[in-house]
């Protein structure tokens, strides 16, 4: 497979073995000391230790800053913009899942931004602006899930509270990504279907927001059918490239959809990491059917029109696209029950999911008895 170069939102190489070029493409850009962001588990990783020794035979100064792991919270970017500054940072290499992603974007902002990093949440009345000062950031993911390597968002949550804050800017989007789909081969089973699920779960909803953006939502449909095409072969055959490629593919398109708006989907799953600590791709698994039955009767032609895309009989009705989603959830083995994960109802959870912004583009109101209703609906399947 070739490796291409192309612009959508932002400058990416895709392709095997395209980690590679990151030298030249660094030391192109005039970076010197750029500030490696990844989490603790991947810092000890073979493949990473060799991605830093040849930024270092390019004549690179490096510094890596890994002290995180699971859910960023707002102390992880407070330490990273330190280091950022510590080191004389002129750059900041972002590599790992959503988490090191996210970090990597945040600390971008804080390195070069006064005040604190809630300041600039998104749509914070008389929030501080972002402004174009951001230094030179690369993202290199490492999952096929979130695609925060091509947003402009960052999702920080509170150290206290585990309130999630979104900060999204334009000038937050990475100058450079590097989708090299290699770097997926060594994902655990497990971890490969809850990133894909969440891919899938970007991409349903951008195509269901009731925000007007078609563009968004021709880039969602293909998304959703690359994820059906090649997330059961991404867990079952974690080197078939082919199947990474297209689920890398899926990933970013999510990412590129979903500034249409999501839905009630993320609000409760929001709410499950807040609450409970879930990881996200897996609460949006768990949550995904249930919101999207909830749904059904506002977008029924959308998802019988998914349905026909992913190859059903053209008479099948809504429910036809539901059950793949359904069946496709549980042929990459994701059979948990919330109660199992130490999850329960609580008041807590209900009123959070509510206060979600994401389910203000949800295509059907949603009330608070709608959460509650939602949540006893997957805790008792």
């Amino acid at each position: 497979m070739s490796i291409h170069s192309f612009r959508f939102p932002t400058d990416i190489r895709f392709g095997p073995d395209s980690i590679k070029s990151v030298p030249d493409l660094l030391t192109g850009q005039g970076v010197h000391k750029p500030l490696i962001v990844t989490d603790e588990r991947l810092r000890d990783l073979s493949f990473f230790r060799e991605f830093e020794q040849s930024l270092k035979d390019k004549g690179l100064s490096t510094y890596v800053y890994s002290d995180f792991s699971g859910n960023p919270i707002k102390r992880h970017v407070i330490r990273g913009a330190e280091a950022f500054k510590e080191c004389g940072a002129d750059a900041v290499v972002s590599i790992g899942g959503g988490c090191a992603l996210d970090v990597g974007k945040a600390v971008a902002l804080m390195a070069t931004h006064p005040g604190d990093l809630f300041d600039y949440e998104d749509g914070l009345e008389g929030a501080k602006e972002i402004k174009d000062c951001i230094p030179f950031t690369l993202s290199i993911p490492t999952t096929a899930g979130t695609g925060s390597e091509v947003g402009g968002s960052s999702v920080i949550s509170d150290d206290q509270t585990h309130k999630k804050v979104i900060i999204w800017s334009s000038y937050l989007v990475p100058s450079l990504v590097i989708a090299d789909p290699c770097l997926l081969v060594g994902l655990p089973a497990s971890v490969t279907a809850a990133t894909g699920i969440d891919a899938l779960t970007h991409n349903i909803e951008a195509y269901l927001a009731k925000n007007f953006h078609p563009m968004c939502e021709g880039i969602a449909i293909e998304g959703i059918r690359l994820v059906f095409q090649h997330l059961e072969k991404s867990v079952r055959q974690p080197e078939n490239i082919e199947a990474r490629s297209g689920m890398l593919m899926a990933s970013m398109m999510g990412a590129v959809a979903f500034q249409k708006g999501m839905g009630v989907t993320h609000s409760c799953a929001h709410a499950l990491s807040t609450c409970f600590d879930v990881h996200h791709g897996l609460a949006n698994a768990l949550m995904l059917t249930a919101c999207l039955r909830f749904n059904q009767d506002h977008v029924g032609d959308k998802l019988q029109h998914l349905a026909k895309v992913l190859g059903a009989p053209a008479n099948k009705g809504s429910e036809a696209f539901i059950s793949m989603v359904e069946a496709l959830i549980k042929n990459v083995g994701i059979n948990h029950k919330l109660s199992d994960l130490g999850a329960s109802i609580s008041e807590k959870l209900v009123t959070t999911a509510f206060q979600d912004p994401c389910h203000q583009n949800n295509p059907k109101s949603c009330r608070l008895a709608d959460f509650s209703n939602l949540f006893e609906t997957v805790f008792a399947s």
